[in-house]
């Protein structure tokens, strides 16, 4: 469990990851962070610095490791291993205003996330932000015929910047998003041409930090059905969210989201069961959150995990006239929809 924060260690900066296929608009999005005169100073970090092709007039000054631009920011490239190369920048006299990790290359998300999830020293200093996957509207269907981590990146983001909208007709760009909510129904979506994206939309978020991602939006975790009117779904009373399209209706796409919701548990209960569900089911979850009503508990427990890693901690007490409600929301591969939801309502109290 985080511990309280030392009054005189600076907040821990906020780390985004951003991912997405060759192609999908992420140069065009970091020489935008490098170069527009935004007011913040942000490090960027990524694989190769020959690709993003810097204007030279822009450099400042260059050491081996690290760029400086006339923006304030800087970059440089992950040599070896991304923990070093975070400390790297942590001793600079300059304090940062975010952090941007690139991961091209590193086409599964998941251990740059688990890095700043589990190294202490990094933890100490920074705090995971949010997850950012560019989408290439144009030539998802096609990526995700070919490839496992296209997918991945998806299920993955709590922010998916679709990318490239003017390349595609509406028809084609509505069916590309209805692809993205079946993969992940809970990332936020913003829709773009040429990364035009604004940069509060991508950088310090709170996305990755469910406690912050609810206070933003209480509904966060609720089927999409209960808040996104424009999904204007024929359901009858008794219908079961339990997944919001089926996934296999669109392209050929094996991730899943299971959104389970149950009354109050019992911690006696609860969590062995999900220490024993992300212990079997682990390596095929992408991601988990959650807010549990636990019984005689007066806040909310939030819970999160990625993989095999879980992460719990109280967020707020319950606010009066709120249901005491416990919704999960897993996405993965091969999941066992109906164990799960039989298991987890068996936690009741």
């Amino acid at each position: 469990m985080p511990e309280a924060a030392n009054p005189q260690s600076p907040a821990p900066l906020p780390v985004t990851v951003l991912t997405g296929y060759l192609g999908s608009g992420k140069t065009t999005l970091l020489n935008r962070i490098l170069s527009e005169d935004h007011g913040k100073r942000y490090a960027v970090i990524v694989n190769e610095f020959g690709e993003i092709g810097i204007d030279n007039d822009l450099i400042v000054e260059s050491d081996e490791e690290i760029y400086e631009m006339n923006n304030g920011c800087v970059c440089c490239t992950v040599r070896g291993d991304l923990i070093r190369t975070v400390e790297g920048l942590m001793r600079r006299p300059n304090r940062f205003d975010a952090i941007l990790v690139e991961t091209t290359g590193l086409a599964d998300p998941a251990p740059v996330a688990q890095t700043f999830f589990m190294d202490d020293d990094v933890r100490s200093k920074t705090r995971l932000d949010a997850v950012v996957a560019l989408v290439d509207a144009k030539h998802l269907p096609l990526r995700l015929k070919d490839s496992k981590e296209a997918e991945d990146q998806i299920a993955f983001a709590d922010v998916v910047v679709l990318n490239k909208t003017d390349l595609v007709s509406e028809d084609e760009l509505a069916q590309v998003e209805a692809t993205v909510r079946a993969i992940n129904p809970a990332a936020r979506i913003h829709k773009t041409e040429r990364s035009g994206v604004a940069l509060t939309e991508v950088l310090d978020r709170g996305a990755f930090d469910l406690s912050r991602a609810l206070e933003n939006d209480p509904h966060f975790l609720d089927p999409e059905d209960d808040h996104h009117p424009e999904h204007d779904h024929e359901c009858g009373p008794d219908c079961d969210h339990g997944h919001h399209h089926h996934a296999s209706d669109i392209h050929d796409v094996s991730v899943q989201s299971v959104s389970l919701r149950a009354g109050e548990m019992d911690p006696k209960k609860f969590f062995p069961w999900i220490e024993k569900t992300t212990q079997i089911d682990g390596p095929n979850i992408l991601r988990l959150k959650g807010i549990i009503a636990l019984k005689d508990d007066p806040d909310r427990y939030v819970v999160q995990g990625v993989h095999m890693i879980l992460e719990g901690d109280h967020q707020r007490a319950w606010k009066d006239g709120e249901t005491h409600e416990s919704r999960l929301v897993l996405i993965g591969r091969d999941l066992d929809a109906e164990r799960l939801k039989r298991t987890f309502e068996a936690c009741q109290a």
